[in-house]
């Protein structure tokens, strides 16, 4: 398995108990899907390691693993800080608005009343509030990801549908008429 065919899935967190229990991040809006995880590949020195669960107790987005050979404390305390994957094709499939952030990019966006607009180049994971950069007359203009603006994910035809905020496309139009004044 390569590291390009996965995606990340979490973290290991810390060593819990003397036994080789871990804590883990799931970094997932959906946690409880993971709850009947059988294994996860772990990212060490580059390379992808399968670790298999002996079981797994999720609560919020953390939880409790114990993984088949990792037998102590000194086992865990040595995979922390290690990356958790699983394939892609073992994401659950999103219907409607919903995506997956690496599978929008080269999608066309379409806005509701201006038509075509660009094309997505990537997504920015920004705290409280994830951005799609998308390229828009040799111009980046970021779109805030939320239900109000991302309408329809068309997978077939690889394309967006939005409904921009109002001046959105302005202000990135209008800050380059600023600079050139410069």
């Amino acid at each position: 398995m390569k590291l390009d065919q996965c995606f990340q899935l979490g973290m290991v967190l810390k060593p819990h108990g003397l036994k080789g229990g871990l804590y883990i991040s799931l970094d997932t809006d959906y946690p409880e899907d993971y709850q009947e995880m059988e294994s996860v590949f772990m990212l060490q020195n580059g390379k992808l390691v399968p670790f298999f669960i002996e079981h797994i107790q999720v609560k919020n987005k953390e939880a409790l693993v114990k993984f088949e050979d990792v037998e102590d404390k000194d086992a865990a305390l040595a995979l922390r800080g290690c990356t958790l994957h699983l394939p892609l094709t073992d994401l659950p499939k999103l219907t409607g608005s919903e995506f997956y952030f690496h599978e929008i990019s080269g999608f066309q966006v379409e806005d509701t009343e201006k038509g075509m607009l660009g094309v997505v180049k990537e997504v920015f994971e920004a705290g409280h509030q994830d951005l799609i950069g998308m390229e828009y007359k040799g111009k980046e203009v970021l779109i805030p990801i939320n239900d109000d603006v991302i309408l329809n994910v068309d997978r077939d035809k690889s394309l967006l549908t939005v409904s921009l905020p109002e001046g959105l496309l302005e202000l990135y139009m209008e800050e380059e008429g600023e600079q050139d004044e410069d």
